[in-house]
């Protein structure tokens, strides 16, 4: 089984289902697993990694990030400033906790810097677990959040090795190993996001501008916060 991996990260609980899924798999038909990295493997992208048995990827690669991160901008003064008043009820008193049109609140930071010190321990711990002695000379400084090039990662002992999927998987097995491309099927619909609006308008649901023009901006803020991680690594 071969994965091709291009990622700059997201949710460590989906980067853990697919690892998850990905190694049962590799236990129940017994067969070995190899990752390659293209532009990008890092911190859920680098997660997916760790279900390679072996780890490969270009000299110019980046890898890393392996660590946890939150970002989001604060809102209150702008709203203040244009008049605005916002209303919010809620049941519970931390119902609204890091809410980004309230003030910053130095108790809300120490629960959210208490949460992201446990995922990132799970993390370093999956790093440690997969990775074994090929990383004990690096130590400390893999778990900083830091990215390197595939030739740096080489040797940190993140990676196995320097080379592309055809042409490792072709040294390995043969040149006439056959290399099968897996993907999701997607329309024009799916990519923009209109597909799942007409999907409920024919199933008899309410069909209507405002609820295409909602879609339309969540797809946008999503491509928008897509862009912001790419663009950490240069891309």
């Amino acid at each position: 089984m071969a994965l091709q991996i291009n990622s700059p990260g997201g949710s460590p609980v989906q980067s853990k289902l697919i690892f998850n899924r990905i190694r049962a798999l590799a236990q129940e038909k017994e067969i070995p697993v190899y990752s390659f990295v293209e532009d990008v493997a890092a911190s859920g992208g680098y997660w997916l990694c760790l279900a390679g048995d072996e780890v490969y990827a270009d000299d110019s690669s980046i890898l890393g990030s392996i660590g946890v991160i939150s970002a989001g901008f604060g809102f209150n003064k702008a709203i203040e400033k244009i008049g605005v008043e916002r209303r919010v009820y809620t049941a519970g008193e931390r119902k609204m906790s890091l809410d980004p049109f309230q003030p910053e609140q130095p108790d809300e930071i120490v629960r959210l810097k208490a949460l992201q010190q446990e995922i990132h321990a799970a993390f370093r711990s999956l790093v440690e677990n997969r990775r074994g002695d090929k990383i004990a000379k690096a130590g400390d400084m893999l778990f900083t959040g830091e990215f390197w090039s595939g030739t740096k990662a080489l040797d940190l002992g993140l990676i196995d090795g320097l080379g592309d999927l055809r042409s490792v998987m072709r040294e390995k097995f043969g040149d006439k190993v056959n290399l099968k491309l897996i993907k999701q099927k997607r329309g024009l619909f799916s990519r923009t996001g209109i597909g799942s609006q007409l999907l409920g308008h024919q199933q008899g649901h309410q069909f209507t501008v405002q609820n295409l023009t909602t879609g339309l901006s969540a797809d946008l803020i999503n491509t928008l916060e897509e862009r912001a991680l790419w663009s950490r690594f240069g891309l």
